[in-house]
Formats: C-alpha cells, structure tokens, sequence
C-alpha cells in the first residue's frame, strides 16, 4: 500500500503538543511491560513512548507513517528502532511476532480500522496484548464543529481525516478481527493546550493543516482566525485554551 504524502510538523508537535505523549505516559501502565519482551509502538511520533517503554527492558520498536517523525524519533533517541511503516499493512514488512502491540493517540487517523487490526493480529502471538488509547466519539466535536461552519461560508465542504468510533462500535470490530477485550473505557479529558494564547491557533495548524492543504494560507488564516474567535466563549478558561478531548482506552488479546 503507497503511503501518503507526509505533511506532518514534527518540530511544532514536538515544542507544542508534548500533552500527546505525556498523556500516553499513564497508558503503559496499563501495557505493563516485561523484560525482554518483543513491543510494537504502533505510531510512534517522536519516539518519546517508545522510549519510556524501553526503559523496562522490552525490546521495543517504533513505527510511524511519517518519515519526519520518525527523523525525529531517530535524533531524539538513536540506540531504538525507528521504521516508517503503514499501520494497514505493515505486518507484510518481516517484523517478528510482538508479545503486546501499543498504540496512542494514532488510530484515529486510520479511517480503515478493519485494515489496521488484520495487521496488528497478524504481527502478534497467540495470547499477546493490544494496548491502545485513541480519540472516540465526539472528541474534539466543538473544535471540528465550528471549523466545519466557517469552511461551509466559504462554500467549502472538506470530509474530516478522523475516525473517532463509539465504544460499542470499536469492541465489536477487535471482536470480529479475533481479540478478546477485557478492559475498555470511554471518558472525557479536557486538555489544556501549551501557549495560553496562541493554544487553539497552534492546535489547528497541526492537527487540521494537512487535511486543508488544498486551501491558500490566506483563507486557512482566516478560517482559524475565525473558529478561535467562535470558540473563545467555551474553551478559553481561566486565560488557558482548553480542547474537548474523549478517548476510548482498552486493553484486549488474541485469541484467532
């Protein structure tokens, strides 16, 4: 499967949206890595998860679709193993057999979930765990909302990148590719957004850029403008810009 053009801004994830990754820090307790256990750090983004799982002594390898983040991955950490790879299909690339797949905030990215799941089931072994973390139904729905109103006045009409699933919809999927789930758990987690002012502005230029590449700069700026200026009133709080973030955490095994 050809991969995408890459658009992703590794050095403003990195200085901007460390929440991400910090976040995904509480997400290995819950993986719970072994020494010497073979780990896939599914969407490894700038490495820093990759790393912290290492530090158990797994043998952890990290991949990500973009050849930028990985870079970056590489730079920050070069003794760990950095791949880019297609979450789709990358079980054709000759890993080994992981004993536990772990993924944060990358799954909804991938609207072929099905894909993503024949994949990671494929690179398992029998019993091994998949630990992820991702956004689920609604999340981010004020933010996705208001963009959506100021791209329609200007008679644009753009299908979203993301795939946000309910929790029902998403357990019957890991059913029906062959996993047993035995923890999943919907909830909601604002997030405070780095730079008090500039939070939402940053927030859109990396998360909405790629999907609006199409757009000159000039009605990108004020179409953000715009949607910060709409969403100023509900999620500037207390000088902090401040994202309508929900998640869906679950753990599973195979078992076909």
């Amino acid at each position: 499967m050809e991969l995408e053009e890459d658009k992703w801004n590794a050095e403003l994830y990195q200085n901007q949206h460390d929440f991400v990754w910090k976040y995904g820090k509480d997400l290995i307790t819950l993986l719970n890595p072994l020494p010497n256990e073979n780990i896939l750090d599914l969407g490894c983004g700038n490495g820093e998860l990759s790393n912290s799982i290492s530090k158990s002594g797994a043998k952890v390898i990290g991949i990500d679709q973009s050849g930028t983040m990985i870079q970056q991955a590489i730079k920050n950490f070069p003794s760990l193993d950095f791949r880019v790879a297609d979450a789709r299909d990358f079980s054709t690339q000759h890993f080994t057999l992981f004993d536990s797949v772990f993924s944060n905030a990358t799954l909804h990215w991938i609207p072929e979930a099905d894909l993503v799941l024949k994949s990671i089931n494929t690179c398992l072994k029998m019993g091994g765990r998949l630990v992820i973390e991702f956004g689920g139904e609604n999340n981010v729905k004020l933010i996705r909302d208001a963009l959506q109103e100021n791209l329609s006045k200007k008679g644009l009409h753009l299908k979203e990148p993301w795939y946000f699933p309910s929790l029902g919809k998403y357990t019957s999927l890991l059913e029906r590719c062959g996993f047993t789930v035995e923890f999943a758990n919907y909830f909601s987690r604002p997030t405070a957004l780095l730079d008090a002012e500039l939070g939402l502005k940053n927030w859109l230029n990396m998360f909405c850029s790629q999907w609006l590449n199409t757009l000159s700069r000039e009605v990108l700026n004020e179409v953000f403008d715009k949607t910060e200026l709409d969403l100023k009133s509900t999620l500037f709080k207390n000088n902090q810009w401040v994202a309508d973030y929900r998640r869906l955490r679950i753990l599973a095994y195979k078992t076909t």
